[in-house]
């Protein structure tokens, strides 16, 4: 089984102060890996890395095959897709739906290559199969939180990225909205030419069956990593937060933490 990533003894430091320290970990293919952590824990800092956006003040970092300072990472920033509410403010409110789709082919904020007809069917087919046919001919900023990050998975699936990074894709939206998101990632996971998934959340509930993989980041360090059935248990989840917790398995198997 190949390699999606691999951390080797992994630190970042900003002066002195260290942001990560000694990350090891690998997603192999075929895995849909959820990081759950706290503020502060290092998630968003992990992403960047892993997108070419930071380098490592210590130790080795391969993504999808390229080694950090022995590859072009411009190139590698193409295989990966990267969902985040972030990315929202820099989008042009008034494109279209299906312009803002296409110019993930691109990996460009706006349309400004030359493109044919066939590219733009390719675009609008991209999000009529997420179920946001009724989105296409409408411009972005009408569109609810949760349609944005619709679209925004969708622009993100035109490069037919390796790896799709998920960061915390259902930040702002209401308990509606995001069930319909999840359920279109669960969708997304189930397709036999689905990328690697990994998702970013602070909530055990967003962690979806597919994500069968989960990492437990604290303070900058890996506190667990492994199967989502060993991770998300009282006892394991507990430890973790350094308080006492219960939590409710529903009948698709996700898991609901709340204080005990």
């Amino acid at each position: 089984m190949g390699k999606i990533l691999e951390f080797k003894d992994v630190s970042l430091k900003r002066g002195e102060k260290v942001i990560l320290k000694e990350v090891n970990w690998t997603i192999k293919s075929k895995e849909n890996w959820a990081i759950l952590g706290l503020n502060g824990a290092g998630k968003t800092t992990m992403l960047k890395m892993i997108h070419g956006d930071l380098w490592p003040s210590s130790g080795q970092l391969e993504v999808l095959g390229n080694i950090f300072g022995k590859s072009n990472i411009s190139l590698l920033r193409r295989k990966i897709g990267w969902v985040s509410s972030a990315l929202q403010d820099w989008l042009h409110p008034g494109d279209l739906v299906e312009q803002i789709v296409l110019s993930g082919k691109f990996a460009s904020i706006g349309l400004y290559e030359n493109y044919t007809v066939a590219e733009m069917q390719e675009a609008k087919d991209q999000i009529a199969r997420l179920g946001g046919v009724n989105l296409i001919g409408k411009t972005y900023r009408v569109l609810s939180q949760g349609e944005r990050q619709l679209v925004l998975i969708a622009r993100a699936l035109m490069a037919k990225p390796e790896l799709l990074i998920l960061d915390e894709p259902c930040n702002g939206l209401d308990l509606f909205a995001r069930e319909r998101l999840l359920s279109k990632i669960a969708t997304l996971a189930s397709s036999e030419d689905s990328p690697a998934l990994l998702m970013v959340s602070h909530y055990t509930e967003e962690i979806l069956p597919c994500f069968s993989k989960i990492m437990f980041l604290k303070k900058g360090k890996i506190y667990a990593a492994g199967q989502r059935e060993t991770l998300l248990t009282t006892e394991k989840l507990s430890d973790f937060y350094e308080a006492p917790i219960n939590i409710l398995m529903n009948e698709s198997r996700r898991v609901v933490v709340y204080p005990k």
